[in-house]
């Protein structure tokens, strides 16, 4: 599944009902769309031409003939491979060499799904906006603060000035002394934490470049950011999906960091030569 397909399985559970028929149909039969006109698919999926439209323009796309061109490119990189195998729940009393290969094929298909829908203008905006910024905030709760707690780690390393707090009062406090020029960063899968969203709320109000990194689709903090970075993981009942969700986002932090460290590369590497060297006395041999 590539692309647009990804989309429509991200977002397919908060569609309306007549949405989410075509949805289905599409996900469905996706070989079918490059042979159906705009009626035929309203008809066959039991909705309206109106829907339809509607509909990929939730996607992005200004109509019917470019979301057609889009899913016709996906079926065609897709290949032999249309009815590959989906993200996979770990079941209870699951054989320890299963679980293994279930997470790890989760994990990797979350990176690759995440790819396909990462937008790379979106990523560049992010890389320009933090290499500027004088100061840069990420806020997160629970397994998402992990993922701020590494991007912490990793940009300090090169002298960027990072704020990455466990507590959401110090988060909040640290989001009302942000200023025009710094960057805040919001990371939550579901784009509804609201103590993220309230942090990420006051860092916009006072005038900071503010970045989401949420799953795909419409959510409160996607919608309140200047700059939407999407990953894809499975809904799925075990905490493998919550893993794969924090693998693809942690993918999305070392894209950012490399972006900046390429574009500054004579800049950082004077900074990663600093502290290379002064954690190597910290080791045993």
């Amino acid at each position: 599944m590539t692309g647009s397909l990804i989309k429509i399985n991200e977002i397919l559970k908060d569609l309306s009902p007549s949405e989410k028929k075509i949805g289905k149909f599409i996900l469905e039969n996706p070989k079918m769309i490059s042979q159906l006109s705009i009626g035929e698919l309203a008809q066959m999926s039991g909705s309206s031409e109106a829907t339809v439209v509607r509909f990929c323009k939730i996607l992005g796309f200004n109509g019917y003939k470019d979301f057609k061109v889009s899913i016709i490119k996906d079926v065609a990189n897709m290949g032999e491979d249309i009815d590959e195998e989906q993200y996979t729940d770990v079941e209870p009393g699951d054989p320890l060499d299963i679980i293994m290969e279930n997470i790890s094929y989760n994990n990797k298909k979350s990176i690759d799904n995440t790819l396909e829908i990462l937008s790379e203008d979106q990523i560049k905006k992010s890389v320009k906006a933090i290499i500027t910024a004088e100061r840069i905030d990420f806020y997160g709760i629970g397994a998402s603060y992990i993922i701020a707690l590494d991007a912490l780690q990793k940009f300090s390393r090169i002298n960027k000035v990072v704020s990455a707090y466990p507590d959401t009062h110090m988060q909040i406090a640290s989001a009302s002394n942000m200023k025009y020029g710094d960057v805040a960063i919001a990371i939550s899968y579901s784009g509804e934490t609201k103590d993220t969203y309230d942090s990420i709320r006051v860092a916009k109000e006072c005038g900071a470049t503010t970045i989401s990194i949420t799953k795909y689709g419409q959510n409160s903090i996607s919608e309140l950011c200047d700059i939407n970075l999407f990953v894809s993981a499975p809904e799925i009942t075990i905490r493998s999906g919550a893993m794969s969700s924090r693998i693809a986002q942690l993918n999305v932090v070392d894209m950012l960091f490399a972006g900046v460290a390429s574009y500054r590369f004579d800049e950082v590497i004077k900074y990663l030569n600093n502290t290379r060297r002064v954690i190597r006395k910290k080791k045993i041999k």
